[in-house]
């Protein structure tokens, strides 16, 4: 299916019209030229993945248009980036003219996408499954993904990028499980954890 045809859809199943331009500055944001990870390529495969989870979702929709706007403001310079993404996200729920109360659940869907707490909603947890699934990604495409990270951030200097990263890590192996939802941690927590646990020994200087 097209990004087009998708969008298309995912507002009808919202209820509301589908404002093309805006999904044109939205491509337009993953296609900045200091992304190499946080890109379509990101995008398309959290789409992929939530169609495995996609029964389990309350408003699989409003996860979808949280999904959209999740990474649409990426400065790696800031920490404010998935505020403002919701904030986004929450303007343009209200300029279709949905009721605010769906505005609100988006915004808290994209907030969650920081990490920094354990999700307990269902549509929480799946989205968060869906943007952590490169952590089980094989160990090809997650040494791709660690690479387009580095890139992200090339104006860091090394040793600090490899402290401050292997701290990220590190928290993630330190949780119950990486995932929250049973069929993820069937199918991917023991890849996450094996790719997680070798990023850190290289991120340390281990072999």
């Amino acid at each position: 299916m097209s990004n087009l045809d998708q969008w298309r859809q995912m507002w009808a199943a919202l209820g509301a019209p589908a404002d093309e331009a805006l999904l044109r500055e939205l491509i337009a944001r993953y296609a900045e030229p200091h992304r190499k990870y946080h890109t379509m390529q990101h995008l398309g495969e959290c789409f992929g993945k939530l169609q495995e989870l996609r029964a389990l979702a309350d408003k699989p929709a409003e996860i979808e248009l949280a999904l959209w706007f999740h990474d649409a403001i990426y400065d790696t310079k800031r920490k404010d980036n998935e505020k403002k993404s919701a904030q986004w996200a929450q303007a343009s729920v209200l300029a279709a003219g949905l009721p605010a109360a769906v505005g609100d659940r988006v915004y808290r869907l994209v907030m969650t996408t920081r990490h920094n707490a354990v999700p307990e909603a269902i549509d929480e947890q799946v989205l968060v499954d869906v943007d952590l699934s490169i952590l089980g990604a094989s160990a090809e495409r997650f040494h791709e993904y660690e690479q387009q990270v580095r890139e992200e951030y090339s104006w860091v200097p090394a040793p600090l990028f490899r402290r401050e990263r292997r701290k990220v890590l590190e928290d993630f192996l330190k949780r119950r499980t990486v995932f929250q939802t049973q069929q993820f941690i069937a199918a991917y927590e023991a890849q996450a954890r094996e790719n997680l646990s070798r990023s850190v020994r290289k991120l340390s200087g281990k072999p």
